[in-house]
């Protein structure tokens, strides 16, 4: 309901375009510095107090009188990202090369396994409180949620004889300009592919955000869906995405990440357009597809990347390919806005099932990957 939540309190859909892309303009920024300070310095300490301002962050939304305020809190909780290379990192090294993609869907499982009932409980809460009670309720669970994160996160192991970092090293990170030029080049120090691979990523991002930023718009002020009815959908997607992660995870582990990727294109440009003009029956028909079309991307790619990344680069990596997926993200949002309200509300539908095309074949013939050894192949 959030972007029903921004337009209740005043917002357009160009607004919450340029609130999307004020946030990962942001993050943006702070990705590099993060990737330099993942691979410079121990990591757990930034993670735990990051995560910890993050749940104060949400706050701004809970409590938000106007957009204004949601623009405020999109803002301060996309600072506190900057630890998130340093977690992609620890992930990495965490998973072994033939269980990454297991490694991966299970994680994908359990962040699906604790949201997928949050579309069911807000649809009972919008039939008791509306969009605005609802959205104020859901945003402080999100706050009590992360400061529980940062609470169990201490537990995390770390074997570094790398220095603690403080916060004069998280200030002086952010004003490091020969760092962040590092992090801009540093695809010119590891292997070609993965800038293969962030090219096709970044081809396919922009069209994506274009089509989430209005798709939940669309489905209630274009196809006539309501609001509870949209929980469902959402419900559907998370619980196809539950049952199928772990099978997902063995298919990327034995067939490699390639060609999951590969079905995963051809499957979204076929299974798109049937959104357009959907009745409820057709979207409940098509969406446990879009789970299972999230499912198969979230895990081949992020074993991909595990799998192709040189292990004394993973911060810095992480946090570059953050900052151009990021920008990426923000012209999507601020496209998709401004096209819904001006132009089209379905011109980004089309745009999204035609980008798969290329991205199609741009993967088959550019992206290999690491050959695999026969004891991998066989388990």
């Amino acid at each position: 309901f959030y972007p029903l939540y921004v337009t209740e309190l005043g917002g357009t859909v160009t607004i919450l375009g340029f609130i999307g892309a004020a946030a990962v303009i942001t993050e943006a920024i702070v990705k590099i510095p993060g990737g330099y300070l993942a691979d410079k310095f121990r990591r757990k300490r930034l993670i735990i107090v990051m995560t910890l301002l993050a749940s104060a962050s949400y706050l701004f939304y809970a409590f938000a009188p106007s957009w204004h305020f949601i623009l405020l809190g999109a803002i301060f909780t996309s600072f506190c990202w900057i630890y998130t290379p340093g977690f992609e990192s620890i992930i990495m090294e965490s998973l072994p090369k033939d269980k990454r993609g297991t490694g991966y869907s299970l994680i994908n499982l359990i962040t699906k396994v604790s949201t997928t009932p949050s579309p069911l409980i807000a649809g009972f809460l919008f039939t008791r409180y509306g969009i605005i009670g609802t959205s104020r309720i859901a945003f402080l669970l999100v706050s009590l949620a992360f400061l529980a994160a940062s609470l169990m996160r201490w537990r995390l192991k770390e074997d570094s004889d790398k220095p603690e970092v403080t916060t004069k090293d998280v200030l002086g990170s952010l004003g490091n300009a020969k760092g962040f030029a590092e992090g801009i080049g540093v695809w010119r120090e590891v292997p070609r592919v993965l800038s293969t691979l962030l090219s096709v990523q970044l081809l396919f991002i922009v069209p994506n955000i274009m089509f989430n930023t209005i798709m939940a718009l669309y489905i209630v002020n274009d196809l006539g869906i309501t609001e509870v009815q949209l929980s469902y959908l959402g419900a559907i997607i998370g619980g196809v995405m539950i049952l199928l992660a772990i099978p997902a995870g063995k298919v990327v582990d034995r067939f490699g990440r390639v060609r999951p990727l590969l079905f995963g294109y051809a499957l979204t440009a076929v299974a798109v357009p049937v959104l357009l003009n959907a009745t409820f029956t057709r979207l409940i028909m098509i969406t446990p597809i879009i789970g299972l079309i999230n499912i198969i991307f979230n895990t081949s790619i992020q074993a991909l990347w595990a799998d192709l990344t040189p292990e004394d680069k993973r911060g810095m990596v992480m946090g570059s390919k953050g900052f151009f997926s990021l920008l990426a993200v923000a012209g999507g949002s601020i496209l998709g806005g401004l096209i819904y309200d001006y132009v089209s509300h379905t011109l980004p539908v089309y745009i999204f099932m035609a980008v798969n095309i290329p991205c199609f074949i741009l993967t088959w013939i550019y992206i290999k990957e690491p050959e695999r050894d026969l004891e991998e192949v066989v388990e």
